[in-house]
């Protein structure tokens, strides 16, 4: 059963055109049967003018402006209200400027106001001056009000379609700076971590294959290495991939800290002293500490593939402002200094060839990257020695999260 309150659901689902053309065909019907009613035969002019009125709302929404002229002799002269009031709302629905509104307005007013023939205006009381001043401004202004506001309303529909718009680009555009900076974290962790391991994983097995005095062993040692090797090659290539993406400051958790640097140096299969100067604060930021780890990591990691045998010393200290550390809690110019600095390379000890391990050339470039991000320096070169070095300086006090994002 169709109810009263699926009428507007029906007519909604009607096409625009149908729509129109139903509305248009009621108008018109009603302007006509109005003019029939109000001149009964013998018919004059009047009623030609009034017929031609209504026949003029077949193209009121096409040409506003032109069937409003056509409308105001009808009105004048014979009884053309509703095909004028029509044209006016359909003047001012349209984008036209406001005075062309008012001035419709006030044309319709006026028709409405005096009376034809004209020397009836005369023989009228003040009273009915007065109704019929209140009925032209009420069915003068409802209309073009009615327009206005159906126009308003389209221009507001409108722009919050064209909000809705702007609104999903930009989530879209949100959801791929996310994933790129995604993809560069995992990248560079995978560089960091992954290629760490495998690295140290191929360096072993290199030196087992030279060592061993058991055929077996050492072609298993050699079957090892050539993974490892693989393995690094194709995380390179990964890595590129992921590193296309762009960058970002994101984490993963949970990650290693100062207090694991001794067992870093200690097992990064390198002649290296780790050496504290001066003391250091028993908890920093965290994004520092990752930082200050990734950086000893990749240093050494460096170290074994490009300068196997060398001497090489880590140093870790803090540089207050004023030559101390402070008494309370870290100061704006407090920093953590982070260097490590190798000799130059000698004999491959064992015979150990690393010439095959992959170079990526993305590890120097992913520690600035973190130290940018905090708001720190890296600086990296060749010493006078012939060896390689390596300085990070942090802020202590990082940039709020706001600038870091920026």
């Amino acid at each position: 059963m169709t109810g009263p309150r699926s009428v507007p659901a029906l007519w909604r689902r009607l096409p625009r055109r149908v729509r129109q053309a139903l509305v248009t065909l009621v108008l018109v019907a009603a302007s006509t049967v109005d003019a029939l009613l109000n001149f009964p035969p013998p018919r004059d002019w009047t009623f030609t003018v009034s017929i031609v009125s209504a026949a003029s709302l077949l193209f009121w929404r096409r040409f506003p402006r032109l069937v409003l002229l056509v409308v105001l002799p009808g009105l004048y002269a014979g009884t053309a209200v509703l095909a004028a009031m029509a044209a006016l709302y359909s003047l001012a629905r349209t984008p036209r400027p406001h005075w062309q509104v008012y001035l419709g307005a006030g044309l319709v007013g006026l028709g409405l106001f005096v009376p034809w023939p004209l020397h009836q205006f005369t023989v009228e009381t003040l009273s009915d001056h007065t109704q019929d001043l209140i009925y032209a401004v009420m069915l003068a202004a409802g209309p073009a009000a009615l327009g206005l506001l159906a126009r308003t309303r389209e221009a507001l529909s409108e722009r919050v379609a064209e909000l809705a718009t702007l609104r999903d680009q930009e989530r879209e555009l949100h959801a791929e700076t996310v994933l790129a900076r995604e993809r560069a974290r995992i990248a560079r962790e995978m560089h960091d971590v992954v290629s760490h391991q495998a690295g140290l994983i191929a360096v072993q097995a290199g030196a087992l294959q030279v060592t061993a005095k058991d055929p077996e062993v050492r072609a298993t040692a050699g079957t090892l290495r050539g993974l490892a090797v693989a393995t690094l090659e194709e995380l390179r290539s990964m890595i590129l991939v992921l590193r296309a993406a762009g960058a970002g400051p994101t984490e993963l958790a949970p990650q290693p800290r100062l207090a694991d640097l001794p067992r870093l140096v200690a097992d990064s299969d390198v002649d290296a002293e780790l050496r504290l100067p001066g003391p250091v604060p028993p908890a920093l930021p965290e994004p520092v500490e990752r930082a200050a780890y990734r950086t000893v990591q990749e240093a050494l990691t460096n170290v074994r593939k490009h300068a196997p045998g060398a001497r090489t010393e880590v140093e870790l200290r803090c540089v207050w402002p004023n030559g101390g550390p402070p008494g309370g809690e870290s100061s704006a110019g407090e920093r953590l200094v982070v260097s490590v600095v190798n000799g130059p390379p000698t004999l491959v000890r064992d015979g150990t060839d690393l010439s095959d391990l992959p170079r990526g050339g993305h590890g120097l470039i992913g520690l600035r990257e973190r130290a940018t991000l905090l708001g720190g320096s890296f600086t990296s070169g060749v010493t006078s020695e012939g060896g390689f070095a390596v300085r990070l300086s942090l802020p202590i006090v990082g940039p709020p999260e706001e600038e870091r994002a920026g």
